[in-house]
């Protein structure tokens, strides 16, 4: 059996907005250790064209230094000459880092960080979130998978590269930094103040769930790192000493990580019928990758994804469906079809490159498409409200129509008053449903909608997503579970 190599890692956990160094996730960076890294090789002449094109950016780099009507670090034109080539690309998960930006980026993948926590990636020039990662800030402050990240702290995004973007949002924990975000299906550039803060670092989350007197075990992966199969492990028997009946792996706004993490998850759940993955090259050679296990376990595994699931947790959907032959419940994932090799060069800088795609055991490449459930289930409408960010003063009145009105007819429902409509219409049943909740939760009984009554709604909201009653999702796979018990 082919083991995964240290020097190649399928990941979507870029930059994940850390402090203290690390940058956040934010480009489908490869999570590899420095250690795990290759050096670049010595760079041999290739043909006539090319030696030329090398001396003329040469040529530019001196005529700049000696002639522009201001002095210039000359690193910082090299560097600039090397994001344009990554540029050129068209590849928003191949990336270069400075020296410095590495080193952060290092320090980022040890025991601790803090930042917002929130993966992305540049999609076209814009910085746009892969997924936040599950109790962060991030996620806390309702930003969402597909969010662009249109300004910092006041000042636009276009025309930074991802490591510049990812520097002006990390910062210490406890400070605030505040995010223009626009997203798909809003009318208004929606505003978020978060609070940097200490990043979860557990990835791997577990209980039993008993219903209908059998007993469920649950897993939910928030990411892959260096220490998730080792948890996963771990959880795993801990529920088998439990006689567990079946098992629901979650990767649910997982957005990936170390490709070898997601072996070893495997080799514990998955037989080797097929391959967990193959990786292909750029002439089309094909290596496989087979889990260590011969059989498969003796219940039921169910999995759930969404849009947020993405890279690793991909593959590991993938390989659940196509080799273990088990259903897939929720939304089709992200799709993120490529593999990325950590290079450091000799100045210590480092260059993200896609080097490969992977294929799902049947050999689909989902890049873009995403891995499809077997049972497509949707959430509530409420779990993708928008944020109501009002402006100052802003009070949304009978008669109106919004998509912040839209919004908040949907988080009635969720706080159980219901308008009974959410096209955006700021009808009478909105208005007694908004006095009736104005009512329930002790704010003065006016029937509009203002800053705190908002507020009160958002966190009514985010309460009613969090209660597992409403994750249909979770219910879906456990209802799949019982059936194939019974």
């Amino acid at each position: 059996m082919k083991k995964f190599s240290g020097k190649i890692v399928a990941l979507l956990m870029v930059l994940s907005l850390v402090i203290g160094g690390a940058a956040g996730s934010f480009v489908v960076y490869s999570l590899t250790k420095s250690n795990e890294q290759t050096t670049a090789p010595a760079v041999e002449t290739g043909s006539a064209a090319a030696d030329q094109e090398t001396a003329k950016i040469k040529a530019i780099h001196d005529l700049i230094e000696k002639d522009y009507f201001q002095k210039v670090d000359s690193s910082k034109l090299y560097d600039g000459a090397i994001k344009g080539m990554i540029s050129a690309l068209g590849d928003p998960f191949s990336s270069y880092m400075n020296a410095k930006n590495a080193t952060a980026f290092t320090e980022s993948l040890s025991s601790s960080f803090q930042g917002i926590g929130a993966e992305v990636q540049m999609v076209g020039n814009r910085v746009s979130v892969v997924s936040p990662i599950k109790g962060s800030p991030a996620e806390k402050a309702g930003i969402r998978p597909n969010d662009q990240i249109v300004s910092i702290d006041g000042k636009t995004t276009e025309g930074l590269d991802i490591n510049e973007a990812v520097s002006r949002i990390r910062g210490k924990k406890g400070t605030v930094v505040k995010l223009g975000i626009r997203r798909p299906g809003t009318d208004n550039e929606l505003s978020f103040s978060i609070k940097r803060d200490d990043i979860p670092l557990r990835t791997v989350d577990s209980r039993m769930i008993r219903q209908s007197g059998s007993q469920i075990g649950y897993i939910a992966i928030t990411q892959f790192n260096e220490k998730t199969d080792q948890e996963f492990a771990d959880a795993l028997t801990s529920l088998e000493k439990q006689k567990l009946q079946g098992l629901i792996v979650d990767v649910r706004g997982n957005p990936g990580g170390y490709l070898q993490a997601v072996e070893k998850i495997a080799n514990l759940i998955v037989p080797n019928q097929k391959p967990i993955v193959q990786i292909e090259d750029r002439q089309g050679k094909r290596q496989p990758f087979y889990s260590t296990s011969n059989k498969k376990k003796n219940y039921p595994i169910v999995g759930l994804i969404d849009g947020g699931s993405a890279s690793a947790s991909e593959i590991l959907a993938g390989a659940l469906k196509q080799a273990g032959g088990y259903r897939l419940v929720g939304e089709k994932s992200f799709g993120k079809g490529t593999v990325q090799q950590g290079i450091q060069l000799s100045d210590k800088s480092e260059l993200k490159l896609t080097t490969n795609k992977w294929l799902t055991p049947d050999g689909d490449w989902i890049h873009k498409k995403g891995v499809q459930p077997t049972i497509q289930v949707k959430q509530p409408d409420y779990f993708y409200a928008a944020p109501l960010v009002l402006k100052k003063d802003q009070v949304l009145k009978p008669d109106q129509t919004s998509s912040h009105i839209a919004d908040a007819q949907k988080m009635l429902k969720a706080a159980g008053f219901d308008p009974k409509r959410a096209d955006g219409y700021f009808s009478r049943e909105t208005t007694r449903a908004v006095s009736a909740f104005q009512k329930d939760v002790s704010l003065p009984v006016t029937g509009n909608i203002d800053q705190k009554t908002a507020e009160a709604l958002q966190a009514a909201t985010l309460k009613a997503i969090a209660s597992p009653k409403n994750d249909r999702q979770l219910s879906a796979a456990v209802q799949e579970v019982l059936k194939e018990i019974k």
